[in-house]
């Protein structure tokens, strides 16, 4: 297990779980908001993020933590182990507020320098809408996976931590 990608929304724990798993397995760990965020929220143009991704994906050890469906492919494709948190958007739109909260106008370390924590209507609307629109995809794109590669859905952070505190025998 070399190439560990976890998805899920906004708010469900993507980053944190990265963390504790690079902890865990001491793998090179990069958060897809850091390569995509420039200092003061300025975003990566889509065509040179998808090459940075794709150059990530090549590398022979890896955490991958984030969505950007414009990438999913490359990273689910190059994963030996796919982590989706498949929780309620009430559940993670509590979670982004609560960290809006706790880091308002200070860095969050799985972001990049200059990118201060906000509170944002648009995001949290884009998490409510994120199970309509993105998560059919992604269960679709995981089923046709399934014969290649080892996928753990979660659906609620109580299954995760069980799993967690026997990561990495539970394999």
């Amino acid at each position: 297990m070399d190439r560990i990608a976890i998805i899920g929304s906004a708010g469900s724990g993507k980053s944190t779980l990265a963390l504790q798993i690079a902890k865990l397995i001491d793998l090179p760990l990069y958060h897809l908001d850091r390569l995509f965020w420039k200092p003061g929220w300025v975003e990566t143009p889509k065509p040179e993020f998808s090459l940075i991704v794709e150059e990530v994906a090549k590398k022979k050890q890896w955490i991958i933590d984030g969505n950007y469906s414009r990438t999913i492919d490359i990273r689910l494709e190059a994963a030996d182990l796919i982590i989706f948190l498949d929780y309620s958007k009430h559940l993670c739109v509590f979670r982004a507020l609560k960290r809006s909260m706790l880091h308002r106008n200070k860095n969050r370390p799985d972001i990049t320098e200059g990118c201060k924590e906000k509170f944002d209507m648009e995001f949290y609307k884009w998490i409510w809408d994120f199970p309509n629109r993105n998560r059919d995809k992604i269960v679709l794109a995981l089923s046709k996976l399934k014969e290649k590669k080892k996928i753990f859905v979660f659906k609620h952070p109580k299954e995760l931590k069980k799993w967690i505190e026997k990561f990495p025998g539970n394999i």
